[in-house]
């Protein structure tokens, strides 16, 4: 065997020992992360310096998918704490006046989540009388129907003796007995008065306390209906001037709800400022009190490279990683800083290199490699 072909046999037996970097296999500071490891096996396998070796077939069996992102600039964002809450102009309370027992409304009572029209009777609340004060009231009908029955048989005589009687008497006489019934009518309808309760607003039954027989008291909040497509946004931030520097947000999570910044209280609450924020719904659900995070886009710009939301995973100290791409089968967790764009994107402002290229499919099953 000549000298030549001896070479070419060694470099075939050394060339599988070793896992040469590929394109983009720099780490944030210029560090070369092209060093020769050995694999500790031929299939999916964490290699001792905490690389991950995958083979081509298992790579497109998981879906991983890779990209080179570049540095670019985007919007500053702040996370904020909030809760979605009712829009003054679209929604409403029912209340009752007086106290009394619940009764089913023509359609019965309604339940939450139903559709409902303002002014629709949805209930209806009789008042509770106490015997005492019910045997009083049916002890003044009672006088009022004999008072009325007087009146009229008053006015039958003096009709009958019409051309010796004035006729002024007579009609004094009619006027009495019409005033007689009258009241004798409106105090029959209010003993047997029921209130209706109405929706004061067309929308959804959000919230409802009704039960048929229930005593209620005067007041009392029993039902809440809601428009569903005009809900509000409340959040709350320590910093007075941030409703100034705000230029959009976004719900984290809800990638189908927009969010427009209606205005900042003048007052503080619980040391905090109050921002509203209009919720422009594109089929997302949202219910009253949700407790929701608010992704806050300032105008100011920051440096760093966009990724997928799903790029970002944690390690096993709990650390935001990266997963990179350093050859063709070997990947590298990277720490990594970053803030959310919105709820799909983030921009990684420390710890990648734009020749990084970087696993934005498929990082969390990469991760979960052993």
């Amino acid at each position: 065997m000549s000298a030549f072909n001896k070479a070419i046999f060694l470099a075939t037996l050394l060339l599988p020992l070793f896992a040469l970097a590929g394109p983009g296999a720099h780490g944030p500071n210029g560090e070369h992360l092209d060093a020769a490891v050995a694999p500790a096996s031929d299939g999916l396998a964490r290699l001792p310096d905490g690389s991950v070796n995958v083979p081509k077939l298992a790579q497109r069996r998981l879906g991983i998918r890779t990209l080179l992102a570049p540095e670019t600039e985007a919007a500053a964002t702040q996370l904020l704490p909030g809760r979605v809450v009712a829009d003054p102009n679209a929604s409403g309370r029912v209340q009752a006046s007086i106290g009394g027992r619940i009764e089913a409304g023509p359609q019965g009572l309604p339940m939450p989540g139903q559709t409902v029209h303002q002014g629709e009777v949805l209930a209806w609340v009789r008042p509770n009388a106490e015997p005492f004060a019910l045997a009083a009231q049916q002890s003044q009908r009672s006088e009022l129907r004999a008072g009325r029955e007087l009146a009229e048989q008053r006015v039958q005589r003096l009709e009958a003796l019409a051309g010796t009687v004035p006729a002024k008497e007579i009609a004094a006489a009619r006027i009495e007995a019409q005033s007689l019934a009258a009241r004798e009518q409106s105090f029959a309808a209010s003993l047997n008065a029921r209130e209706p309760l109405r929706a004061p607003v067309s929308g959804v039954v959000a919230r409802t306390e009704l039960q048929a027989g229930r005593v209620v008291d005067p007041s009392e909040v029993l039902i809440e209906v809601v428009d569903p497509n005009r809900l509000l946004v409340e959040a709350s931030t320590p910093d007075v001037s941030l409703a100034s520097r705000i230029a959009g947000a976004e719900l984290t999570g809800q990638p189908g709800v927009k969010l427009k910044l209606i205005g900042a209280a003048m007052a503080l609450r619980d040391g905090v400022l109050p921002l509203s924020f209009k919720a422009q719904s594109t089929g997302a659900a949202l219910a009253l009190g949700q407790p929701v995070e608010l992704v806050v886009a300032l105008k100011q710009q920051r440096k760093g490279i966009v990724l997928p939301a799903e790029a970002v995973v944690r390690n096993p100290a709990n650390e935001r990683v990266v997963w990179i791409k350093i050859s063709a089968e070997r990947y590298q967790a990277m720490p990594v800083q970053m803030q959310a764009l919105d709820s799909n994107r983030v921009l990684v402002t420390s710890g990648l290199s734009p020749d990084n290229r970087v696993v934005v499919q498929g990082a969390a099953l990469i991760a979960q490699i052993r």
